[in-house]
């Protein structure tokens, strides 16, 4: 979903393609500028960007349609908008929602439109993580996967280093395709990879063997290893084993992955946010700590590291057997 946020002097006034939220525009050209400052000042990464403001449409077409004004918030309302959500959607979903509104109300008080936040007191579902639910992949059919695709074209290597990338430095796909050429570079005597992280942080790690040869195999035989400020991983469109100057998008490598997958003979729940769970059990099974695989996937804690750790999802028949009945 685009985000089209015109400027309040400009009308009609539009926000995500549809008229500007009543609750917001009543309230004065002072709280359209704020909120439109939320979404484009406030919020640098798009994706959270994009998510959010599908919550406050939601929550804005809700409150238009029982006629609630601005002033009028309270945290019995919130609180009654969040226990409908709850019937519709699913209790991550619902949090996510209710801190997009409680930080939309935050950004609205310090800009004095506001005196309180309505959804400050207000608690969400209770949910807590302890596994991931992302697929994951043993080593023997990441092998499988990598040594399926033909390494007699360009795309063929495009999406084997690309699947490398991944798997080998625990990178989101977003972080991977937003890679130039010029971040795939010689340091000392071996390669590293930098990658640019959520809310512009780079984060630059120490490219493994494997990736290091599939990534060159590539540049070399797609001859751009010179163009340093373009895009590395490029689009190929159609059956056209050519490639484009233009950048893949996630979407785009999900495609990709769905394809080679299937070529594969592997499930077709694969998604692009295997290979990072891949990575980190294939590293935790093989002796890497938790700590070191928290560093070298740029995770803000060691608890969202757990959750791609599988290591514990097998079940032996020797442990079964230990049932003695």
């Amino acid at each position: 979903m685009a985000i089209d946020l015109v400027h309040p002097t400009h009308a009609p006034l539009a926000f995500c393609g549809q008229p500007f939220p009543k609750i917001i525009s009543n309230a004065g050209k002072d709280a359209i500028r704020r909120f439109v400052e939320f979404f484009t000042a406030n919020i640098r990464n798009k994706n959270t960007r994009e998510a959010y403001a599908r919550a406050v449409t939601q929550f804005c077409n809700w409150c238009e349609h029982r006629r609630f004004s601005l002033e009028l918030l309270e945290p019995v309302v919130i609180a009654t908008y969040v226990e409908e959500l709850g019937k519709r959607l699913s209790k991550p979903s619902v949090k996510q929602h209710l801190a997009a509104i409680r930080m939309l109300f935050d950004y609205l008080v310090v800009g004095q439109i506001v005196p309180i936040n309505p959804a400050a007191s207000v608690r969400g579902p209770k949910y807590v993580v302890k596994r991931g639910k992302t697929p994951v992949l043993s080593a023997e059919d990441t092998r499988r996967l990598i040594d399926s695709i033909d390494g007699a074209t360009v795309t063929g290597l495009r999406d084997r280093a690309l699947i490398a990338v991944m798997v080998y430095s625990f990178a989101r796909v977003s972080a991977v395709v937003g890679m130039n050429i010029e971040d795939f570079y010689l340091n000392g005597k071996r390669y590293w990879i930098r990658l640019h992280e959520k809310s512009g942080k780079l984060h630059e790690v120490p490219a493994h063997h494997n990736a290091e040869g599939y990534v060159d195999a590539y540049l070399q035989a797609a001859r751009i290893a010179s163009e340093k400020k373009s895009p590395l991983f490029r689009t190929a469109p159609g059956k056209q084993r050519e490639l484009t100057g233009r950048r893949m998008n996630r979407k785009e490598a999900l495609a990709m992955i769905k394809r080679r997958t299937k070529v594969a003979g592997l499930p077709e729940s694969i998604c692009n946010h295997t290979f990072r769970a891949t990575g980190i059990t294939t590293f935790l099974k093989n002796g890497g700590t938790v700590e070191k695989a928290q560093a070298i996937a740029a995770h803000e804690s060691p608890r969202t590291t757990k959750l791609y750790d599988r290591t514990k999802d097998e079940i032996t028949l020797d442990e079964i057997e230990r049932i003695l009945i």
